[in-house]
């Protein structure tokens, strides 16, 4: 071999390298096809290792969401050893009230336990994490874990638990947005497509579906919280979903023991210039935390 010629070593492990498997069906709920995207590293024929689980809930307004928006960002965890899944759920405006759109990022879950050996996952260190809706469905899903209420029948034997959550600009007190004169009239119509309609005096599901009355009926009820560890993260200058959302669910957690942290992007909007590479990097260093063996 030449001497000019660069000779580096070869990879049998495949470390680094990762593929995606692109709609894979999870759920017929309500007779919808929902899909996930699957990014997950890639394997030798004698690897046996199990890799955690990142399940991925992007943002839409409790719409349909898209799930590729986030994907460039998903395929760099992958590369690092976790497989990744990002999921879709149903569209409350189209007649999908709340908790369809919970139900479905739980079933979720739970056929990626079902189908851990087939994707090389650790079914012990599976964890969630969701940006805007998302983070307001990552959030309730990490703080309603084996509720009933909202197990469908898909996989039930399976369990819905993550080991940690990361939300970042959730939307968490629904009854205040919706008592704001400034909030968006568009999200507004949305929670009353999440409430199944119409929204009764007592604003009952906008209770159910956010997680700061959650956590405050156990602060009320003297109600320990048996939570998984949890990440909020916002930007200041958020015109959409409020700054101060996170910051009374950080507090609320906060009171009730729960291991919660949380970052404040200084003027920051929703989306856009939220993200950066060092919140990416606190993103990836605390699910690691989490999920190390």
């Amino acid at each position: 071999m030449s001497d000019d010629i660069k000779i580096i070593k070869s990879n049998p492990s495949l470390t680094g390298m990762a593929e995606v498997i692109n709609d894979v069906v999870f759920s017929n709920a309500g007779g919808c096809k929902l899909k996930m995207q699957i990014i997950l590293p890639w394997r030798s024929e004698n690897n046996t290792l199990l890799y955690p689980a990142v399940v991925f809930v992007q943002g839409s307004g409790w719409t349909f969401p898209n799930v590729w928006y986030e994907v460039p960002q998903l395929c760099r965890l992958a590369s690092r050893g976790y497989v990744v899944a990002s999921v879709t759920h149903r569209n409350s405006l189209e007649g999908h009230p709340f908790p369809d759109c919970l139900k479905d990022v739980k079933t979720a879950i739970r056929f990626l336990r079902k189908n851990a050996g087939m994707y090389g996952i650790d079914e012990k260190r599976i964890c969630i994490w969701g940006t805007s809706s998302g983070g307001n469905l990552a959030l309730l899903t990490a703080m309603t874990s084996g509720d009933e209420r909202y197990i469908s029948d898909e996989y039930r034997e399976y369990s819905d638990n993550v080991v940690c959550c990361t939300a970042c600009f959730p939307t968490t007190d629904f009854v205040e947005c919706m008592e704001s004169q400034d909030f968006d009239k568009g999200l507004k119509e949305v929670f009353v497509a999440l409430s199944g309609g119409t929204i009764d005096k007592n604003m009952t599901v906008l209770k159910e579906i956010s997680p700061y009355y959650i956590s405050k009926k156990c602060i009320e009820n003297n109600i320990s919280a048996d939570y998984p560890p949890i990440f909020l993260a916002h930007g200041t200058n958020d015109t959409l979903i409020p700054y101060s959302q996170s910051e009374k669910m950080y507090y609320s957690l906060k009171k009730l023991g729960v291991n919660v942290s949380m970052t404040a992007v200084e003027n920051a909007p929703h989306e856009g210039a939220f993200w950066s590479e060092e919140m990416l990097q606190m993103i990836f260093e605390f699910i690691e935390r989490y999920c190390e063996e």
